[in-house]
C-alpha cells in the first residue's frame, strides 16, 4: 500500500474532480499529480537521495500536501516541522533528522534563516509561499515550472515514509518513524469502523498537518477521492462560512473546537451547514451538554471518536456513531478499530482483568517502525510486539475502554499535546524558583490550560509574566504557563515523589474552577489508577 497510491487511482478514475482547494487555488488531480511528480523531480536534481529527510515549515496549504507526495514519489522522507514550536525546539528536529532541504511557508521566512544559521545540515531554503522568494531562497514555483516530471519511485509500502516528531512515551521530543502501511492501514480502519462509505467526501482540513491526526486524515480521505479543502488556522466564522461555499460533507476537530463554533453560529445560521454529514472528534471526550447542543442546531450529524497517538498511525480506537445514542459511553474512547488489538497490561506485561486499570497497549499494522535514533526507546516501547502507550485505561466487558489517567503527565490544551517535564525542566532554570510542577487544569476555552505550582527562593515572588517570558526563549508559545500559584511546600508522597492528584484539586479550587470527583466512568478509573500506583495522582 504506497502513499502515492491514490495520486495514480483518483488520476485514472477522476483525473479532473478538484483534488486539493487552498483559498482561490484548486487542483485537479490531474493538476496534483504533474506538480507532484515535478517537485520530485526537483528534489532530486537538487541532491536529495532516496531515503533522505525533507522538512517543511508552514501551515496548512496546497504546498503541504504536495510536499508529503513528492517525498514519497522521489523515495524520500517527509518530516513537516511545528511550526508553533520556539526555533530552538525546531532545530533539534532539523539536526536530529539531517534535514538538508527545508520548504517553507509564508510568515516563517525568519524562522528558517536562523535555523539555517543554528544547523549545519540545512544548506537549502525552498520558498513555497505566495508572492516573491525572500533573498536566500529558491522559489519551489521555479522548481515545479523547470523540472520534467519524473517517474514514481514507488516507496515500498513498509518503508520509512514519514518521520513525525512528538513526545512519545517519556515527554522528550522523538521521531516517529512510519510507513506507508501504518498510516493507510490506520485510515481505511478507522473509515470501516465508523461506518464511512467508499464514496468521496468534500473534507475540511483545519488542524496543523505537521499532527498525524491531520494528515492521517487527509491522506485516508484522498485514497477514497475525496476532495481536501485546506485551512491554515481555525476561526469558527471562517469554518461555518468554508463548510457552506465548499458543500462540505466531513471534517475532524477537537471538542473545544466543536464547543467555539457553536459559540459563534447565529439563529438559523446551522441551515447554511446542513452538507455536512460526519464530524470525528478526540484529544478528549464529548460532554453530554456539548452532544445536545450539537445535535439541537445539527441534528443530522454523525460523530465517532478517535483515541490513539502518532505511534499508532495515530488511530487505535474508535467511539462509533450508534455508541453516542448511549450516554454511559461518552467517556468512553470506544473499542479497538479493525486494524488494531488492544489489551490492558500490569507492570509485568500481563493482562489484567476486566475493568482493572493498567497500561494501555495496542498491536498492529498500523504501530510505528519505531523512533528515529532512539534504538532503546523502541526496544522499551515496541517490547513484546507491542506498543506500550504510556496511558493508563481500563476496559469494560464488552471491549470499551475507558481511559483513567496520562502516565506521562500529559496535558492537552486546545487539542496540543503539553508535557509537563517537558515544561519543568524548561522553568526549573528560572532563579526565583526552588521547586517546580506543572499541571493541567480545567479550562472552559483550552479544555486544560497548563498550570504551574511554584515554590519560590526565600523572598522571591516571581509573577507568571515573568515565567512566560522566562520560557517564550525556550518552548513554544501553547506550552507556557496560563496560570500560576506560589506554594510554601508540595505535597510529597513516602518516596518523595510530588502529589499531582492533590495538586490539581487544591490549583483548580483555588482557580475557581470544577474538577471532576472521582466518581462515574472517568473519575472511578482515574481514582483506581492512582490508587494502584499509590500516589495520589
Amino acid at each position: 500500500m504506497e502513499l502515492t497510491q491514490s495520486l495514480h487511482r483518483n488520476l485514472q478514475q477522476r483525473p479532473d474532480a478538484a483534488a486539493v482547494v487552498d483559498g482561490e487555488v484548486e487542483l485537479s488531480w490531474r493538476e496534483l499529480v504533474d506538480e507532484v511528480a515535478r517537485l520530485a523531480a526537483a528534489l532530486r536534481a537538487h541532491g536529495v537521495e532516496p531515503g533522505d529527510r525533507v522538512g517543511i515549515l508552514a501551515e496548512n496549504s496546497v504546498r503541504v500536501v504536495e510536499h508529503v507526495f513528492a517525498c514519497a514519489w522521489a523515495g524520500t522522507v517527509a518530516t513537516p516541522v511545528n511550526y508553533r514550536w520556539s526555533v530552538a525546539e525546531m532545530a533539534g528536529q532539523i539536526e536530529e533528522a539531517e534535514v538538508a532541504v527545508l520548504l517553507v511557508g509564508d510568515g516563517f521566512a525568519g524562522a528558517a534563516v536562523a535555523l539555517r544559521e543554528r544547523c549545519a545540515c540545512l544548506t537549502v531554503l525552498v520558498h513555497a509561499g505566495g508572492g516573491s522568494a525572500p533573498a536566500g531562497f529558491a522559489d519551489v514555483r521555479e522548481w515545479i515550472a523547470g523540472a520534467a516530471p519524473m517517474a514514481d519511485a514507488r516507496l515500498p509500502a513498509d518503508a520509512l515514509a514519514l518521520l513525525l516528531y512528538t513526545g512519545g512515551t517519556t515527554g522528550e521530543p522523538k521521531g516517529v518513524m512510519l510507513s506507508a502501511r501504518s498510516v493507510m492501514t490506520s485510515a481505511l480502519g478507522t473509515f470501516a469502523s465508523t461506518g464511512l462509505p467508499n464514496r468521496a467526501e468534500r473534507c475540511l482540513v483545519i488542524s496543523p498537518l505537521f499532527h498525524l491526526a491531520a494528515l492521517g486524515n487527509l491522506l485516508g480521505h484522498m485514497m477514497i477521492g475525496s476532495t481536501i479543502v485546506v485551512v491554515p488556522g481555525f476561526d469558527p466564522a471562517a469554518v461555518a462560512e468554508l463548510i457552506h461555499r465548499h458543500r462540505i460533507t466531513t471534517l475532524t476537530m477537537v471538542p473545544t473546537m466543536i464547543a467555539w463554533m457553536l459559540d459563534h453560529l447565529e439563529e438559523g445560521e446551522e441551515e447554511r451547514l446542513r452538507t455536512l454529514r460526519t464530524v470525528s472528534y478526540g484529544a478528549e471526550s464529548i460532554s453530554p451538554e456539548l452532544l445536545r447542543r450539537l445535535r439541537a442546531r445539527l441534528p443530522g450529524i454523525s460523530l465517532s471518536q478517535r483515541y490513539g497517538m502518532t505511534e499508532l498511525g495515530p488511530v487505535a480506537t474508535s467511539l462509533r456513531p450508534d455508541d453516542h445514542s448511549d450516554p454511559a459511553l461518552l467517556a468512553s474512547v470506544g473499542r479497538a478499530a479493525p486494524h488494531a488489538e488492544v489489551r490492558i497490561v500490569d507492570s509485568l506485561d500481563r493482562e489484567v482483568p476486566v475493568g482493572e486499570v493498567g497500561e494501555i497497549t495496542v498491536r498492529g499494522d498500523n504501530v510505528m517502525l519505531g523512533y528515529w535514533k532512539h534504538p532503546e526507546e523502541t526496544a522499551r516501547a515496541l517490547r513484546g510486539g507491542w506498543m506500550h502507550t504510556g496511558d493508563a485505561g481500563r476496559m469494560d466487558e464488552n471491549g470499551y475502554l475507558f481511559l483513567a489517567d496520562r502516565l506521562k503527565d500529559m496535558i492537552i490544551s486546545g487539542g496540543e499535546n503539553v508535557y509537563s517535564a517537558e515544561v519543568e525542566k524548561a522553568l526549573a532554570e528560572h532563579p526565583d524558583i526552588a521547586q517546580i510542577a506543572v499541571i493541567g487544569v480545567p479550562d472552559e476555552r483550552f479544555g486544560e490550560r497548563v498550570h504551574a505550582v511554584v515554590v519560590p527562593r526565600e523572598g522571591a515572588h516571581p509573577s507568571l509574566e515573568e515565567l512566560r517570558g522566562f520560557g517564550a526563549e525556550r518552548l513554544a508559545r501553547y506550552k507556557l504557563p496560563r496560570s500560576v500559584q506560589l506554594v510554601e511546600r508540595m505535597p510529597l508522597s513516602p518516596v518523595g515523589k510530588i502529589l499531582k492528584r492533590e495538586l490539581r484539586d487544591t490549583a483548580a479550587e483555588a482557580a475557581g474552577v470544577t474538577v471532576p470527583t472521582a466518581t462515574g466512568e472517568r473519575g472511578a478509573a482515574e481514582a483506581a489508577a492512582s490508587a494502584e500506583r499509590g500516589d495520589g495522582g
